[in-house]
C-alpha cells in the first residue's frame, strides 16, 4: 500500500485525528494546488472549478475538524478521487 493510500485510508478513519499538515500533504498528492487567501482562508485548486476546496485553517491547533473533515471526503468521493 503507497503512502497516498495510507493517508487516504487515515483520512476516511473518522475516530483518528488528521491534521492540517497532512490535509495539505494529500491534496497535493492528488494534484490539488494551495493559494493563500486573506487571513486563514485557503484554497486548493487542481484545475476544475467544480473540484476546488475552499477552508479556513485550523487555529489556534492544527487538527481539523470533524465537519471540515467529511466535507473534504465528500467533495473527493464525489469527483472521483478517492
Amino acid at each position: 500500500m503507497s503512502k497516498q493510500q495510507k493517508m487516504i485510508n487515515r483520512l476516511l478513519n473518522l475516530n483518528g485525528v488528521f491534521t492540517w499538515p497532512e490535509l495539505c500533504t494529500l491534496l497535493k498528492g492528488l494534484g490539488y494546488r494551495q493559494i493563500e487567501g486573506d487571513g486563514s482562508r485557503v484554497k486548493f485548486d487542481n484545475g476544475n472549478v467544480r473540484a476546488m476546496i475552499t477552508l479556513h485553517k485550523p487555529h489556534p491547533g492544527n487538527q481539523i475538524k470533524s465537519y471540515i473533515r467529511k466535507a473534504v471526503i465528500e467533495r473527493l468521493k464525489t469527483e472521483g478521487m478517492i
